[in-house]
């Protein structure tokens, strides 16, 4: 208790949140490191995942490759570019860290577009819409929670780890936790990891708001809603059967 107390002293500390190496600076990193991530592995596999969810091709194969890019040990990954390519800088880990994040981003794609009801697209063709006129203004709409999703999964996974990127030397919350550790400072180390729950915990609750709001109106306005009318005159408890006034038996 009295670590998590010092810990929570330590981030709260106007004297920590200073300077190129204050809490500011580094929250900074971590969100743009992150943020940098997202978009390249979004940028390779959102076309990927479209493709696949609209023609139905090549899904056992994605399926199979993103376990194995899910299997790969994220921190040795990033320690083998850096000695293959003599790079300490943050090309490495973000290298391995998009990696990481394509599975999650992909399966968010394809899992969506095959979501949407086949009755849908056919009523589309029917209509005369052209292929991309279906992926672009039925497919993708419709599956956009589910795709959101995915991206959710991946920005959650990309904060908590590019905390061990900090290995090595690059910015971001990770610095605290290895900067700490090198002195000693448990408190700093603690404040660290309870900025970077901070910073997941905000992500993920703007996703949940995002994926809340892209659902389409026709969809929420076509959900069937349990409504009970309640008479206000209507005694609460057992229901007792009707007599007709007048004609009880003497």
């Amino acid at each position: 208790m009295t670590d998590i107390l010092a810990a929570f002293a330590w981030v709260f500390d106007p004297a920590n949140w200073a300077g190129p190496s204050g809490i500011l600076a580094r929250l900074g990193e971590h969100a743009w490191y992150s943020l940098l991530t997202l978009i390249l592995a979004a940028v390779i596999a959102l076309p990927i995942g479209l493709a696949i969810g609209h023609t139905g091709r090549f899904r056992g194969l994605a399926v199979g490759v993103s376990g194995a890019l899910r299997a790969i040990p994220t921190l040795g990954l990033v320690v083998y570019l850096a000695l293959i390519t003599l790079n300490l800088s943050i090309i490495p880990p973000l290298i391995a860290l998009t990696i990481l994040a394509i599975p999650p981003v992909l399966a968010g794609a394809y899992s969506g577009l095959e979501s949407v009801d086949r009755r849908t697209i056919d009523a589309a063709r029917a209509m005369g819409m052209t292929e991309l006129q279906i992926l672009f203004k039925v497919e993708i709409p419709l599956s956009l929670p589910l795709l959101i999703g995915g991206i959710r999964s991946a920005a959650l996974q990309v904060i908590a780890t590019w905390t061990v990127a900090a290995i090595l030397p690059v910015g971001g919350l990770g610095r605290f936790l290895f900067d700490g550790l090198a002195v000693q400072r448990y408190d700093e180390m603690l404040g660290g990891s309870i900025l970077v729950i901070a910073l997941a915990l905000v992500t993920d609750g703007v996703f949940a708001l995002v994926q809340r709001l892209v659902v389409p109106r026709g969809v929420t306005a076509g959900k069937i809603q349990d409504v009970r009318s309640k008479d206000p005159w209507r005694p609460i408890g057992p229901s007792v059967p009707n007599h007709p006034v007048g004609n009880s038996s003497t």
